[in-house]
């Protein structure tokens, strides 16, 4: 077995289609293969020298644009599925953490929700709501069963499921005509930090929102929103175009 065996490896799956994190996870697997092999003396090590690296795409993260957010909450008139999303868009929760969350959880006086073991990162953290998602809580927590303990449940149920979640979300996507963007319940949480960055929230206080465990991974709605680097960009764009920049450029032989 050599280095070129394994690049031949990694060019058979990708010529089968498939995904660049399946690749990698087979990559993964055939190293961890290989290194059973170096323990059994059967190859050499200079086969875990160099290892390939399959490189994922660095996806943007994608927002809601704010009219299409407007219309979406239009089309709500119900008042459990009117809290669920006005929760999710101004919290920035994952939908896995709003399912678990219990009433116990809300502090309906500091507009604040305690979530004490993230559903991603096990990182307990603090979230706050927009006095329009108190107004629509507020109006759940009058119709809703007080002796339920989820704060979200579905019809004869204590909890509610994730697919019952994206099926009314997609029901509400349908009657506003945006079901072929292809929005998904995950986009309200990206809409969440693009918006507040956007209004000028440093990315220190938006990852301690959002819960992400380094700020780098925060960093790619920074990619995707800031309206600071958009106005420099017009502001000295306008100036070249009017012929205003003094001066020449010179070769430094």
């Amino acid at each position: 077995m050599t280095r070129d065996d394994i690049e031949s490896f990694v060019e058979h799956e990708q010529d089968r289609g498939l995904k660049p994190a399946s690749v990698r996870t087979r990559l993964c697997a055939l190293y961890a293969f290989i290194s059973f092999l170096i323990e059994d003396k059967a190859v050499g090590y200079e086969l875990l020298e160099r290892k390939l690296k399959v490189k994922l795409p660095d996806m943007l993260p994608r927002a809601i644009n704010p009219d299409e957010i407007k219309l979406l909450l239009s089309v709500i008139d119900h008042t459990r599925n009117r809290a669920m999303i006005l929760v999710l868009l101004r919290t920035g929760m994952r939908i896995g953490e709003l399912l678990n969350t219990k009433v116990i959880d809300l502090d309906l006086r500091e507009q604040k929700v305690m979530i004490y073991q993230a559903h991603k990162t096990d990182v307990g953290r603090v979230v706050y709501y927009s006095d329009d998602a108190q107004e629509a809580l507020v109006a759940w927590l009058k119709e809703r069963d007080p002796f339920k303990d989820r704060l979200f449940y579905g019809q004869g149920r204590d909890s509610l499921s994730y697919e019952a979640a994206r099926t009314m979300f997609n029901k509400y996507l349908d009657k506003a005509a945006l079901l072929y963007k292809g929005y998904t319940l995950h986009c309200l949480r990206h809409t969440f930090a693009s918006e507040l960055l956007n209004a000028g929230m440093r990315l220190e206080c938006l990852q301690v929102l959002m819960g992400h465990t380094s700020v780098e991974v925060t960093r790619r709605y920074a990619r995707l929103t800031d309206r600071t680097r958009e106005e420099e960009y017009f502001k000295a764009m306008t100036i070249i175009q009017r012929g205003e920049i003094d001066g020449h450029y010179q070769l430094d032989h």
